[in-house]
């Protein structure tokens, strides 16, 4: 069975479940930098910039939030409130900001050489967000351990992203149904921030859980251990019920009969002096 089974009805237990929590986070985030982005809007295109550079650190910050709130959350309960889980991730921001750069860049490459390049690495560099706020690696660092813990479950974490992306295609559509009659640019704000507000829990949660899944798959795959050996080796199986026979009784090997040992000289009067 895939680790990845369930992984989404999982993923949506825990959003209704610390609904309250997650959406706080993300919407108290996105709220200030939309607020933020628009009153330096105001100031022409050097405050459009500037606004921009917000909204993208905030993007990232809501990705590391919302990582670290998951992780928070899977005992059963809420440790952290919004102010300490934002202090818990400020020290990753920068990590998180840069590691995240690199790999859109190389994403974009990808998908500018017919597509499946860029695939291909959205795949294996997925995990790099809860790598570095719960594994603790570093830029570089970040996209070794995300390819080595997606390697060997690439289709599983691929079709797993597939269900998510029709899930939130479905959304959307029926997001701008509802906000159809809305002039353009309070449509387009309202959307971003509900949209954001609502859908960055469940994909924080959906990369989260899989990332917990496929670390405890390789570490339960790592402690396997690799008896039997192969045959002509040399090797004795080990192990409980290593070298049974159909009854039960271990067989161990008989060691083979060497010389009889010398017989002491005698002592019987025929050698007396």
């Amino acid at each position: 069975m895939s680790p990845l089974s369930g992984v989404l009805g999982e993923a949506w237990s825990y959003y209704k479940r610390f609904a309250g929590h997650f959406l706080v986070i993300a919407f108290v985030i996105y709220l200030v930098a939309a607020a933020i982005v628009a009153l330096l809007s105001l100031a022409g295109s050097v405050g459009t910039f500037i606004g921009w550079l917000i909204s993208v650190i905030a993007a990232f910050l809501v990705q590391a939030a919302l990582v670290k709130a998951v992780q928070d959350v899977r005992d059963g309960r809420v440790d952290l409130n919004l102010g300490e889980t934002v202090s818990a991730v400020l020290p990753y921001l920068p990590v998180v900001i840069a590691a995240s750069i690199l790999a859109g860049i190389g994403i974009a490459i990808g998908f500018a050489l017919i597509i499946v390049p860029g695939l291909i690495l959205l795949t294996f560099w997925s995990l790099i967000v809860p790598s570095i706020v719960i594994g603790g690696a570093g830029v570089f660092g970040s996209f070794g351990k995300s390819w080595r813990t997606v390697r060997g479950y690439a289709w599983h974490v691929f079709g797993t992203y597939v269900l998510v992306f029709l899930i939130l295609i479905v959304f959307n559509i029926v997001l701008g149904v509802i906000l159809v009659a809305l002039p353009i640019v309070a449509r387009n704000f309202i959307s971003n921030i509900v949209s954001g507000t609502l859908i960055a829990p469940f994909l924080a949660l959906v990369v989260t859980l899989v990332y917990y899944r496929l670390t405890a798959a390789h570490s339960t795959s790592a402690a396997e251990p690799a008896w039997p050996p192969p045959p002509g080796s040399g090797v004795p199986p080990a192990g409980p019920g290593a070298g049974q026979t159909g009854t039960g009784t271990a067989q161990w090997p008989t060691p083979e009969p060497g010389p009889p040992p010398a017989s002491p000289p005698s002592s019987g009067p025929d050698t007396q002096a």
